[in-house]
């Protein structure tokens, strides 16, 4: 009998993410994982973000239903998610927070798709790991841009199919990620020896 694995959380940048409005499973069974089709050529059953939680809100009607922006991400849990429930719960933004979670979609009433995170756990960082993140979100999303147009890469192909975004796009959200960092590094105050 073999032993269930994870799957690995893909980092991702927000405004990737919150284009990958496309899911699917990969087989008919019932407990077959839901994937969300990245836009840059890659799947992703789960996702490891880290932002900056801005506010926390309840919004739940008969029972708490936790929402909590992080940058643009947006995370949602509830009853089934009890441990980031209570992190959402207790938590004072703003505050740096790592993320790991199913990517979920949902269908507007016009039409349009929302993407959110249904997040497994919620974890206060530092800005040095906030910054880590973005470094090394940075390389896997140049990396997958780098084999998007390789013809093996099944998931690339079908994020040609299924979007008709520029993939460049994702390379200027690297470019703009990455110079923030050094902004921040800029404005910092220098260290008193």
């Amino acid at each position: 009998m073999s032993v269930p694995t994870r799957e690995v959380a893909r980092r991702v940048f927000a405004e990737e993410f919150n284009d990958a409005g496309y899911t699917f499973k990969e087989s008919d069974d019932e407990r077959a994982p839901v994937y969300a089709l990245l836009p840059s050529g890659a799947r992703a059953n789960r996702v490891f973000v880290v932002g900056t939680l801005t506010e926390t809100e309840d919004i739940g009607e008969d029972s708490e239903y936790w929402r909590g922006p992080t940058g643009t991400f947006f995370t949602y849990a509830g009853q089934y998610q009890p441990e980031a429930a209570n992190a959402l719960r207790d938590l004072e933004p703003p505050a740096y927070v790592s993320v790991v979670g199913k990517p979920r979609t949902f269908e507007t009433d016009d039409g349009s798709v929302n993407v959110s995170v249904r997040p497994e756990s919620i974890s206060v960082v530092d800005a040095d790991t906030r910054d880590r993140w973005v470094v090394e979100t940075a390389e896997r999303t140049l990396d997958r841009i780098e084999t998007f147009e390789d013809d093996d890469n099944e998931y690339a192909a079908m994020a040609r199919d299924h979007y008709d975004l520029p993939v460049e796009t994702y390379e200027e959200s690297v470019v703009e990620a990455l110079r923030s960092l050094e902004e921040e590094e800029a404005d910092a105050p220098e260290a008193e020896v």
